[in-house]
């Protein structure tokens, strides 16, 4: 089996596991990895040495034949067991080049319409909020962007879900505008990934799946608290 070579642009926790996405270096399309049966463990994600992906990791993975599931035309069944995803690089100083070159502002309504699920742009303003109700426990991580309508969208980015826990610091909530998120995290340039869940309350909803930063951003993520 020959493995696709993938720019990770992805990793999430979604209810039922875990999530992942990217660019498919041979084809410039978005890939998402989805099992025959069950969904995506944290395990199916770790590499050979139990690291797990990250953002911009270029990773080797044994997808094996689109499974397009209407409006998540990227799935693509991937054999997660028998051959593991292998790490073989990392984007870095062509971080900035390849987040311009996959950008499509122009796609952002085509997800919305439910003619697609994967698309990163690069919004015209945002809003950050983290919220942590110290009595429920209860994590609410939001950005609002005018590109998707007046309604903040969830973000199931485990990065920047493990930042925003760091941003909080014992506090209950932080609201950071496009501004304050560059100047908090010394970034000059913000990029977003959008997805589409699957069936929930018999909608399909938009979801943040990636918050990607330039230059880029450290977080320290805790694999059991996601």
């Amino acid at each position: 089996m020959k493995p696709n070579r993938v720019v990770v642009l992805a990793v999430t926790k979604m209810l039922s596991g875990m999530c992942t996405g990217g660019i498919a270096l041979a084809s410039g399309k978005w890939v998402r990895p989805v099992k025959d049966h069950g969904a995506v463990l944290l395990g199916d994600l770790s590499y050979a040495d139990r690291t797990v992906m990250r953002p911009f990791d270029v990773v080797d993975l044994p997808l094996t034949k689109p499974r397009p599931a209407p409006p998540h035309v990227e799935d693509w069944l991937c054999e997660f067991v028998k051959i593991r995803p292998v790490k073989v690089g990392y984007v870095i100083e062509k971080r900035l080049p390849f987040m311009e070159r996959y950008s499509e502002p122009e796609n952002v309504q085509a997800l919305l319409a439910g003619e697609r699920s994967l698309v990163m742009f690069e919004p015209s303003d945002a809003e950050a909020t983290f919220a942590l109700d110290s009595y429920s426990g209860k994590y609410d991580v939001r950005v609002a962007m005018p590109e998707t309508g007046e309604r903040p969208l969830p973000v199931t980015d485990i990065k920047w879900r493990a930042l925003g826990r760091k941003l909080l610091a014992g506090r209950d909530y932080v609201a950071l505008r496009a501004d304050g998120v560059r100047e908090t995290l010394a970034s000059q340039r913000i990029f977003i990934a959008l997805g589409l869940s699957r069936t929930h309350e018999g909608k399909h909803w938009p979801l943040v799946v990636g918050v990607h930063l330039w230059p880029d951003y450290e977080a320290d993520i805790d694999y059991s608290n996601l």
